[in-house]
């Protein structure tokens, strides 16, 4: 279950929803991008989802960050840069971030 939906995705990226070439990638990014949060935190996005199936809306536009930082920089090295996340990033997976683990 993907906890950004594709809508939601596509407006955090300024993407006309009636633009579907990149549908089907940026699907591919929400999945990454979650996986990359949950991996960043060490814990399952499923142990902080309340009642309802929903995390925390910190961690959500962790989420929709990592989707951003991937969408726009689909390589690692730009103009002989390496890209970081940024530090609103590191902020918002630090108060989740089991550092037991």
């Amino acid at each position: 279950m993907a906890y950004i939906d594709l809508k939601t995705a596509k407006k955090h990226l300024i993407v006309d929803e009636d633009f579907t070439d990149d549908d089907e990638y940026i699907e591919m990014l929400i999945a990454a991008a979650e996986a990359t949060v949950s991996d960043d935190i060490c814990v399952n996005l499923k142990d902080l989802e309340d009642g309802g199936g929903k995390i925390p809306s910190n961690l959500l536009y962790a989420i929709c960050l990592q989707i951003g930082d991937y969408y726009a920089h689909r390589e690692t090295v730009v103009f002989g840069r390496t890209m970081n996340e940024t530090p609103v990033y590191r902020h918002l997976i630090g108060l989740y971030r089991d550092y037991g683990k």
